[in-house]
């Protein structure tokens, strides 16, 4: 085998996975030994169909433009797989003299990067399997934190911020922001970094941890209107009731993932309906995770950190694992790495803590606001209102 090398990007992007491609690439050809460096082009189906990406050659100012460029430079999936296409990707690994792959994605990718592991092994293979973890949610097991959720909580604690602003100086109504997140509410909880004051921060934060109760979210609202007339809630895409079920009637299913109705003008509609009061739903969406303009600093030189790593790792013989952050005691924000059996992520998925919730089940801790400022970045810029 000539000791090539393929990098595969899997599940939904973000405004860091490109900075982890960035880590990978940067380091192999800094080690400039003649390896091939082939990305799969638009994830496994493009693995499958041996449609690679050349980046062998890639300048030194194309390096650097992927980190300000959003999303996967090379392309993702969302593809399901079985026995034998993992079959399938062995004889493209073999054909085309590929000796380290490189998983960069969420749970659904480290399943993929463990069982190509599995396979390998079975068949006795020098093949070394390495997954870079990546994932806006925040719920890959063990890891402190993913590369891809600093950006998002960023991006949804300034722009909360903003609406906050918005919603006192016409305070006419109350606006619900839904926030990205199935089943983990990391990115739901980062909205309350808008203000560390509290004063224009989310008033009511619904997680998708806590089982949502209607008569409770009303007289949550309806005990505000008492004081206030203008009031933001923060509620997740994934809110369910007691039963399991969500509050929204799912718009489409696929065999691992729920595409939720639209939970901020269901909950808005509800004030309306049940209070008479003015309600607005709103939803960044996609915006959440493709904001370059906030990214966040820490999250894309930990995303580049990664991919190095993972690089290095796998050069020392090191297979089947995957890259993990954890904190360094003191009073300065510091990771390290290390790595972790893969068999140890796959498909684990990892929610919020409960001493990250408040004891009213509508808002998060000041443990959550600590454990979670550092990865954002530089502070949240100051606003003022006279008012």
């Amino acid at each position: 085998m000539s000791g090539n090398i393929l990098i595969v990007h899997g599940g939904g992007p973000t405004a860091v996975m490109n900075s982890s491609l960035y880590g990978v690439v940067k380091a192999a050809k800094d080690l400039n030994d003649g390896k091939k460096i082939f990305a799969a082009r638009n994830g496994t189906g493009g693995f499958l169909k041996e449609d690679f990406i050349d980046l062998t050659d890639v300048s030194e100012n194309e390096l650097e433009l992927l980190l300000q460029t959003p999303g996967t430079s090379i392309g993702t999936s969302r593809d399901p797989l079985e026995r034998p296409e993992y079959e399938k990707m062995v004889e493209v690994l073999l054909k085309n003299g590929i000796e380290y792959v490189f998983f960069n994605g969420g749970n659904g990718t480290m399943d993929t990067c463990g069982k190509l592991y599995d396979i390998c092994r079975e068949k006795d293979l020098a093949i070394q399997v390495m997954g870079i973890p990546k994932t806006m949610d925040n719920d890959l097991a063990i890891t402190d934190h993913s590369p891809g959720f600093a950006s998002a909580a960023r991006y949804i604690a300034q722009s909360v911020k903003e609406v906050c602003f918005d919603v006192r100086s016409l305070p006419i109504h109350v606006v619900v922001i839904e926030t990205s997140g199935r089943n983990a509410g990391w990115i739901t909880a980062a909205s309350a970094l808008a203000d560390p004051t509290g004063k224009y921060a989310p008033d009511l934060i619904y997680l998708p941890e806590v089982a949502f109760d209607e008569a409770t979210f009303l007289a949550d609202i309806k005990e505000l209107l008492k004081t206030k007339s203008g009031i933001v809630v923060v509620a997740s895409e994934g809110l369910t009731d007691k039963e399991g079920k969500p509050i929204v009637k799912p718009i489409f299913k696929t065999d691992r993932a729920t595409y939720f109705g639209d939970v901020s003008s269901h909950l808005a509609n509800l004030i309306i309906k049940e209070l008479g009061y003015k309600a607005r739903g709103e939803k960044p969406g996609l915006l959440g995770r493709a904001s370059i303009a906030l990214q966040s600093p820490v999250d894309r030189d930990e995303a580049i950190e990664a991919g190095r790593v993972a690089f290095e790792a796998a050069m020392a013989g090191e297979s089947g694992k995957m890259v993990a952050f954890k904190r360094v005691e003191g009073e300065k924000y510091a990771i390290e790495t290390f790595l972790v059996d893969i068999k140890e992520v796959m498909m684990h998925e990892r929610k919020l803590p409960d001493n990250y919730i408040n004891e009213s089940k509508n808002g998060v801790t000041q443990d959550f606001i600590d454990w979670c400022q550092p990865l954002i970045g530089e502070e949240i810029p100051e606003m003022i209102s006279f008012n």
